[in-house]
């Protein structure tokens, strides 16, 4: 959905008004002082804390493939199996044997892309 400048400014206002950019600062501090005890680059949480807010502030939506991902990675670890948990069963009985094997790459590459924004968020995440 496009929004419109006045749309834009509008929000812009209500995140100054309610101090939205103080919160971001101080819980920015707090982050540093964190990753400085943890030992973690400084900067890299700086640039994943700034890529957060700017989706925060985009409203984007997390990424349900991702959060299923990330479910799977907290409770189970790196699987051997994870393209067959990932795969919708009822979608790929349907499927012809080339277009499985489309399925499967595709499924295999976003699990790939997942895995690896995993692996950067959860350097960054309190555990």
């Amino acid at each position: 959905m496009e929004r419109s400048l006045k749309a834009l400014a509008k929000e812009a206002k209500r995140r100054m008004k309610k101090g939205f950019w103080k919160e971001c600062e101080e819980k920015l501090a707090s982050e540093r002082s964190y990753a400085k005890e943890q030992g973690i680059n400084e900067s890299k949480l700086e640039r994943y804390f700034q890529e957060k807010v700017a989706s925060s502030i985009k409203g984007e939506t997390p990424d349900e493939f991702y959060e299923k991902v990330k479910t799977m990675l907290l409770t189970e670890g790196e699987v051997s199996d994870a393209i067959g948990r990932l795969t919708d069963r009822e979608y790929y009985a349907t499927l012809s044997y080339a277009e499985k094997q489309r399925y499967n790459l595709e499924l295999s590459e976003r699990y790939l892309a997942a895995l690896k924004r995993f692996k950067r968020e959860y350097e960054f995440e309190r555990k």
